[in-house]
């Protein structure tokens, strides 16, 4: 298990996160395929958030069960509840320093079939 920090692209937004596999999930549904993110899930128990989540803004939207939490002054969105998974956090790998997230594996996950 590697140990990340990562961040928002301000820095106001700051965490640090255990990731077990060097892979990332590329979602087709439509709010991951316009930002563009590189997944990667984790449990609760291995990311540790250090700004107050009070201090994010949050977006919901389809059926309000995922919960997207993006920083108000940049507004990149470093991490997520995901619907499909609401135990589990959702990391935005292009959010994590020093990560050499070009060698990864990459896995297609076809969210957009899911009601």
């Amino acid at each position: 298990m590697q140990t990340y920090n990562g961040s928002c692209h301000c820095g106001r937004v700051r965490f640090e996160v255990d990731i077990e596999t060097e892979s990332v999930r590329i979602c087709d549904c439509s709010i991951c395929h316009k930002r563009g993110a590189l997944n990667v899930r984790v449990r609760a128990e291995h990311i540790r958030i250090h700004t107050p989540l009070e201090d994010l803004s949050l977006y919901k939207w389809h059926t309000r069960v995922a919960k997207d939490y993006f920083c108000p002054d940049c507004g990149i969105l470093p991490f997520r509840r995901p619907r499909t998974a609401p135990e589990l956090w959702t990391i935005n790998a292009r959010c994590l320093d020093d990560a050499e997230i070009q060698s990864w594996a990459i896995e297609r996950v076809s969210g957009s079939q899911l009601d």
